[in-house]
């Protein structure tokens, strides 16, 4: 899903933060998936949140896991590289960009993220549509703007992948127009009112 952009609903990303640090500030390994990361902008949005969050030393024990179809082969290349062109990250606050963005070398219309926030994150090629996780024991999954060009029965066939990639108690965002059926009442919990932030319940 290519239609994203940096600090895009940036208030929901700390709220599911603010709900997920107490679950794992104790945690020697913090996994998360991006799932539907397109070039990388939210998982990286997601990834300095966090790190403004729960500080420097915590924040290494984070992986990233941002994936998507990538189609073309695009997507890896921008990703691992972090570079992105100025006009790109217009909507990042200043103090932000101007901690976590360097001006590229030989090219000053670019800037590169910093080292630190690249390392966290890892791209990997995986079609939703497979019903097959990139791993389990997951702490946190965001999938925004993929699952409404899903038909009904695949959202739900994605969301039961989800349920099984996730740790016990572990979380999962959705963009806020993508409300869970009642038949996954008795799976997920709604956290928040206002957001779709859901705990996957513990039997």
């Amino acid at each position: 899903m290519a239609f994203t952009f940096f600090f895009r609903d940036a208030q929901t990303l700390r709220l599911a933060i603010e709900h997920v640090h107490p679950y794992i500030q104790s945690r020697s390994r913090i996994t998360i998936w991006s799932a539907g990361c397109a070039m990388g902008q939210e998982p990286y949005t997601f990834a300095i949140i966090l790190r403004e969050i729960i500080g420097p030393y915590l924040f290494r024990n984070v992986r990233i896991y941002a994936t998507d179809l990538d189609q073309y082969g695009n997507y890896g290349k921008i990703i691992s590289e972090g570079k992105y062109p100025l006009k790109d990250l217009e909507r990042i606050p200043e103090g932000i960009l101007a901690r976590y963005f360097s001006p590229v070398t030989d090219d000053p219309s670019q800037r590169i993220i910093s080292e630190e926030i690249r390392n966290a994150v890892e791209f990997q090629q995986h079609d939703l549509l497979s019903f097959e996780p990139i791993r389990t024991g997951v702490h946190l999954i965001i999938c925004k703007n993929v699952l409404l060009h899903f038909s009904a029965e695949e959202r739900m066939k994605v969301w039961m992948m989800f349920y099984n990639a996730l740790e016990e108690g572990g979380f999962m965002l959705h963009e806020h127009t993508q409300k869970l059926p009642d038949e996954l009442n008795e799976k997920f919990e709604q956290i928040v009112m206002n957001a779709q932030i859901f705990r996957k319940l513990v039997r």
